[in-house]
């Protein structure tokens, strides 16, 4: 390492800096070299705590804890996929090639176009590329459906680098997490293709498709465009009669999107991000505390005949199990930027986050996955909620004298 550090230091960077023939270029040069090297910047006056832990590091560490939602997804699309077009037991291997040929140009319709976007704003605004979108466009890609169509995923992403992050003032400005921001948008706009109503099914040979009946081999074909609720969307409407067994859920061989399935696969993100120190403990507990107590009440009053919605009566566990609530409290509750930032906060951002997000889910059964509304409505009232947990502190601290 020292000697590739000294080509890219000493022979290769002087062409990128001010007055060198490659000038016009370093600020994509100095977005490789921080990737990969610590930087050489230096304070010139003034005293400063340093650390090697920058800004792009961090965000490597989010990257590799998402890397098993990313393995154990993709490899479900595949599974997925393989299973309604008749394969009976697909292997391992040929499951993550196939889903592959649907997440892979998914996440390169989203980099490509957040890419753009974040490098137009740095050369309007003469700064350095923000790395915030490496993680921003990988969370866009997992909190999708793999059935998406690429130029919505396309708008989306758009949408939410533009409105949820850029107008803002960019990395570390904004109020939103952009990731949720591109989701909400294409839910909204697309919610044919986002619902999950168009996702999966398994092959019948009495299918019938517009009162057509079609063979199995035609049903084999069509099996990308024709109807099959997530185990959210059943849940929502027979409550949990027809869920998938709770081992299915942990880890992950359901539809949905695709990153959001494998319980396993966010438990050891978790286990990285809090483990880095990334990752705030509080507030995935906090969330979990939140959404398991509220759960618990709702199936109460199932139980004594006071509501009779079937979603309610679907125990806490199943609940924390089911849609995108693991992979939200873990990778989108605890954004460093968009959540609560003191301690007591983390743990109030997060127990009300987990009693929104239920309760979105559990009262409107026309919309069943309540987390991302959740998240993005705390995301606003994160710095109120900072306000008031430093100002009772401020208070304490002066009647102590």
């Amino acid at each position: 390492m020292k000697f590739l550090d000294d080509i890219i230091h000493n022979k290769i960077k002087p062409h990128f800096d001010k007055g060198g023939k490659l000038e016009q270029f370093y600020y994509a040069f100095e977005a490789g070299e921080s990737f990969h090297f610590v930087t050489d910047k230096r304070t010139d006056t003034g005293a400063h705590v340093r650390d090697h832990v920058d800004l792009k590091r961090m965000m490597v560490t989010v990257i590799l804890a998402l890397v098993p939602c990313f393995l154990i997804g993709t490899w479900n699309v595949g599974v997925q996929q393989l299973s309604a077009a008749g394969v009976a037991s697909p292997g391992l291997v040929e499951s993550f090639i196939q889903g592959l040929g649907k997440v892979l140009p998914l996440m390169l319709t989203v980099y490509a176009t957040g890419g753009t976007i974040e490098a137009i704003f740095a050369c309007i605004r003469k700064h350095e590329i923000n790395e915030g979108f490496l993680v921003s466009g990988f969370l866009i890609t997992l909190v999708m459906p793999p059935t998406l169509p690429l130029w919505q995923a396309a708008m989306g992403t758009a949408f939410g680098v533009f409105i949820g992050k850029e107008v803002f003032g960019g990395t570390g400005m904004n109020i939103l997490n952009p990731a949720l921001t591109a989701r909400a948008f294409c839910f909204f706009a697309f919610a044919q293709q986002m619902s999950g109503d168009k996702v999966w099914v398994a092959p019948n040979e009495n299918l019938v498709l517009n009162g057509v009946q079609l063979g199995e081999s035609k049903a084999l074909l069509m099996h990308e465009a024709v109807s099959m609720a997530t185990p959210l969307g059943n849940a929502a409407k027979t409550g949990a009669e027809n869920l998938p067994s709770t081992m299915e859920m942990f880890l992950g061989t359901i539809p949905g999107s695709i990153g959001e399935t494998s319980v396993l696969a966010c438990l050891i993100g978790a286990a990285i991000l809090i483990i880095s120190g990334v990752g705030s403990y509080r507030t995935m507990l906090g969330t979990i505390i939140g959404g398991a107590a509220v759960t618990i009440l709702f199936n109460v009053l199932f139980d004594k005949g006071t509501v009779e919605a079937p979603i309610l009566g679907v125990n806490w566990i199943q609940h924390l199990f089911l849609g995108g609530f693991a992979f939200g409290l873990v990778f989108m509750c605890t954004d460093p930027v968009s959540s609560a930032a003191t301690n007591t906060g983390k743990w109030i951002f997060g127990i009300l986050t987990g009693i929104l997000a239920m309760t979105i889910r559990c009262v409107n059964p026309a919309y069943p996955e309540g987390m991302m509304l959740a998240v993005l409505f705390m995301n606003v009232f994160a710095p109120l909620i900072d306000h008031y947990v430093v100002g009772a502190s401020v208070k304490r601290r002066l009647a102590r004298g």
